[in-house]
């Protein structure tokens, strides 16, 4: 293999892999693993691009500011390029956005700017209308404006999909390709080289529920209002001003729910990690794959890596929190417990360890209170104001062991009262303990109760 002079030589010519394990119906399914690009995204292609081009005509040079609304991806690969370059990037992002994409974007450099993410484009705080103000703001700034530029589908029309139509010839073409859309540059650029190139290739989207894009392509009818969804990097809520969607023959609506699951679905039985538009894409693609009655060949894109959503749907805590995946119904106050401690679920400390023992799982598992356990014998509680109270003022106490700042005298609610019953508890600033008898069960937080009424409303 040839060694590369820069990072960004990588960009690109990523592989196909063949599905050997989901159900494809009477097809056979591809993913182009667009996760494989340096910065882990699809929109490495069109960050250089965007500032390649930009450079050529002498819009920009190092050492400027360049200004970008994304939710997330487009900013990685406008942080890669911009990193290697030497541009200073201002990124105005959603607050929906993943914890693992904020993280990367700072170490690679770039000011992240969060916004809200329930607004709609026109209101002064939407990502998008925001980006432009500040870069309008900014001195010397250049706005990318990846909605509303032509470089973003050219990277696509001469560059993924020359790449796509040379790999998928090796086995005999490719009969339908499914795809999201954010800014509408894959699908736009894509669907221009396709016109002239491999005409009979059937063009999917797949759309979040909540976007109007579903809506458009299968009746014709373009909504001004659209709904929330937990997927990030695809759906819109306005028509990008450099979308063709001339050729796009179906659109499939596909929940937050499905999705998430489809993807982890694709970890389990293809051991691909992809993102969580990564299971729109195919949980579209599987839907489309078992309708057809004949023998096609179909390409999904992969286009971005898990990594990026390890804290949100490759998590399972988080899934239960959101109503994504379920747990048996008891019809008591153990369908509020998150962690069961009957499944080893619950995060304990005994009362031996090092109260800087439970301070740091406390840390690790992102929870404010620990039970203390001997065996199967809840002994104490103890959370975080028992450990600042005992060590404040004397750090060495952090060796001391966890027996000497726990509360024991315990105030534990029976499985079976009702769900009101917790209410005092929390008045009282405490942590719900529930038991069977003298059997530990787990805790209920406050955030519990909430997430589980709002599981109740939806």
């Amino acid at each position: 293999m040839p060694i590369h002079a820069s990072v960004l030589d990588l960009i690109g010519n990523t592989p196909v892999v063949k599905a050997q394990h989901l159900d494809t119906g009477p097809c056979e399914l591809y993913f182009k693993l667009e996760s494989q690009n340096p910065g882990g995204s699809i929109k490495d292609r069109i960050g250089l691009k965007m500032i390649e081009a930009a450079e050529a005509r002498g819009d920009i040079k190092p050492g400027d500011t360049l200004v970008e609304g994304t939710a997330g991806n487009t900013g990685l690969g406008l942080a890669l390029v911009a990193q290697q370059k030497g541009y200073k990037l201002v990124l105005v992002v959603p607050d929906k956005m993943s914890r693992e994409k904020i993280f990367n974007l700072k170490a690679m450099g770039a000011q992240v700017v969060l916004t809200r993410s329930d607004v709609a484009k026109g209101h002064p705080d939407y990502y998008q209308d925001l980006a432009e103000r500040l870069a309008r703001e900014t001195p010397g700034a250049y706005f990318i404006n990846q909605f509303g530029n032509p470089d973003n589908p050219a990277a696509h029309e001469h560059g993924t999909g020359p790449e796509i139509l040379a790999q998928m010839a090796e086995v005999g073409g490719l009969d339908a390709i499914v795809f999201g859309c954010g800014s509408s540059g894959t699908m736009t650029g894509l669907s221009r080289h396709f016109a002239i190139h491999s005409p009979h290739t059937e063009l999917i989207l797949a759309d979040p529920v909540g976007s109007i894009l579903e809506d458009y392509i299968n009746r014709g009818e373009l909504v001004e209002k659209s709904a929330s969804w937990m997927v990030e990097g695809i759906g819109e809520d306005f028509l990008p001003s450099i979308s063709d969607f001339s050729r796009v023959k179906k659109a499939y609506a596909i929940s937050d729910k499905e999705s998430f699951l489809t993807a982890r679905e694709l970890l389990e039985k293809e051991g691909i990690l992809g993102g969580s538009s990564t299971g729109t894409q195919l949980a579209a693609a599987l839907r489309y794959c078992r309708e057809q009655t004949e023998p096609k060949k179909v390409l999904v894109l992969v286009c971005d890596t898990g990594n990026k959503y390890l804290s949100k749907m490759y998590n399972d805590y988080w899934m239960l929190d959101n109503g994504f995946i379920e747990r048996e119904q008891h019809g008591d106050l153990r369908d509020l417990i998150l962690r069961p401690f009957s499944q080893r679920d619950t995060v304990v400390v005994g009362p031996k360890d090092l109260l800087v023992t439970a301070y740091q799982r406390m840390k690790l598992y992102d929870v404010s209170q620990l039970p203390v356990m001997e065996g199967d014998q809840l002994v104490g509680i103890v959370d975080e104001s028992d450990v600042l109270l005992h060590v404040y003022g004397d750090e060495a106490r952090f060796r001391d062991p966890v027996s000497t700042a726990m509360v024991s005298k315990l105030d534990k609610i029976d499985v079976g009262q009702p769900i009101e019953s917790l209410l005092p508890v929390f008045d009282r600033g405490h942590v719900a303990i529930i038991a069977d008898g003298e059997k530990f069960l787990g805790l209920i937080t406050r955030i519990d109760l909430l997430n589980y009424l709002r599981r109740r409303v939806e």
